[in-house]
Formats: C-alpha cells, sequence, structure tokens
C-alpha cells in the first residue's frame, strides 16, 4: 500500500464543483463544509505534493441556467457572471486554508487586482515550487467553456501529473446510479472508451486535452473523509482514466 507520507504525485491539479461549497442547500457558502475540505487539501500540501484548484460557482450561479430562463440576459453574460461566482468560493476557500496555517494564492483568469493575482503560468508554477496551494477562479475567463475544460487547460499549463476531480459518486458509472441501481461501475477506463461510450467522466473538449498530453484522471468522492490525500498518495481510490 502507499505510503501517505511518500506522494505518488509531485503536482496535481484538483478540480472541485461549486456543490462543494454548499452540499446540502447547493446554494451559498457553507464555511464548516468549506473548512472541511481546507483540512484535506492542507494535509497534502504537507505531504510535499504540490497542489492547484480549479473551483466552480454552481452553488453561487449557473451560467447556463440562468440564461436558459431569462429572455433578458444574454448567454455570454450569464457565463462571465459564473465565472465570477467561482472567486466567491475561492476565496472562502482560501481563508480557511490560511486559517489553518496554509499558505495560498488566489488566481484568476479575469483580472481583479485587489482580491486576486492574475493567471499567469510561469508565475503559478513558481508558487507551487514554493509549496503555496494556487487556487484558480473564472475558468479560463472566456465564455461558453466549461470549468471541466478550464481545470484540463489549467493541468497541461502547469505540468500536472494528475487531474483529480471530486465528485460526490464513488467514481465512474455507465448510467446515474441514483437514478438506475444496475448501472456499472468502472474501475478503469481509457480516454477512447470515455469518448466512444459518451460516458459523463468530464466534458469532451476536457478528455481530449487531457488525452492529447497523457494526464491521467482520476474521478472520486470527496466526501468520504481521507479521500483527496489517497487519491494524492497513489491509493486505489475512484475510477483512473487514462491511456491504456
Amino acid at each position: 500500500m502507499p505510503d501517505p507520507t511518500r506522494p505518488v504525485y509531485k503536482r496535481v491539479l484538483l478540480k472541485v464543483s461549486g456543490e462543494a461549497f454548499a452540499p446540502k442547500s447547493e446554494n451559498g457558502v457553507e464555511m464548516e463544509v468549506v473548512s472541511k475540505l481546507a483540512d484535506q487539501i492542507a494535509r497534502c500540501r504537507s505531504s510535499g505534493t504540490q497542489i492547484a484548484i480549479v473551483v466552480g460557482g454552481g452553488n453561487i450561479i449557473r451560467g447556463s441556467q440562468l440564461s436558459a430562463r431569462s429572455q433578458v440576459i444574454q448567454e455570454s453574460t450569464a457565463h462571465y457572471m459564473g465565472m465570477l461566482g467561482t472567486v466567491i468560493n475561492g476565496l472562502a476557500l482560501q481563508d480557511a486554508l490560511e486559517h489553518i496555517g496554509c499558505q495560498t494564492r488566489l488566481m484568476t483568469a479575469i483580472r481583479m487586482d485587489g482580491v486576486a493575482e492574475p493567471f499567469i503560468r510561469r508565475r503559478c508554477s513558481r508558487h507551487l515550487e514554493k509549496n503555496r496551494v494556487v487556487i484558480l477562479g473564472c475558468g479560463t475567463g472566456q465564455p461558453f467553456v466549461t470549468t471541466d475544460t478550464a481545470a484540463a487547460l489549467r493541468a497541461c499549463e502547469i505540468g500536472a501529473d494528475m487531474l483529480l476531480k471530486a465528485t460526490k459518486v464513488d467514481g465512474v458509472y455507465s448510467d446515474d446510479p441514483v437514478k438506475n441501481p444496475h448501472a456499472v461501475y468502472y474501475d478503469s477506463l481509457t480516454y477512447q472508451q470515455v469518448l466512444e461510450q459518451n460516458l459523463r467522466v468530464m466534458d469532451m473538449t476536457a478528455i481530449g486535452l487531457c488525452m492529447d498530453n497523457r494526464i491521467p484522471i482520476t474521478v472520486f468522492n470527496y466526501l468520504k473523509e481521507g479521500n483527496i490525500e489517497r487519491a494524492v498518495a497513489g491509493e486505489k481510490v475512484g475510477t483512473i482514466v487514462k491511456v491504456s
């Protein structure tokens, strides 16, 4: 069994959805929940793994849903609103991490110098080398691009060894396991299988980016205490998607 004090991966990109900030109501920010997430992340950093985190903003606002319901707000505007929601979550996670002594940097794809640094690839890598947790907000800074794609893109840019996608289920299934009790669980998959079977791991653009850059993806249940640390330590947690 891998030693959790000696992580397998030097640098990882953790994708956390907005639901992770308020899983009970799926609205707003619940700091008790954020603090539990921060505790796991801080322990991973203490083990020596460099961690960058792409945060979603669905608990604040979902741009795609807003534009679909409104005849006033343009879809691109709604997407920008959703990007700004990720910064709220980023600030909450930043304070939760620094409250327990974990140095962080919040970087955003849309400039807002009063609260965060602009994302610059080399600067981000330098922060990681200094053992700071880097929180990445605003996705790619462009509308019509999901945070899944943003996570894959940033993983490629910073040279991550693994992309960790934190979810509420144990891994990847052939169908929604909540709705279909006969859904098949996949222990491992290739990128090609994900694309051919149209499995809902991440969106197709994100899968393509990871496949082209040979970055494996682990999809796991972050709600199980210690799972983030286990994934970073190289233990078998969730479903892994890789070349073969």
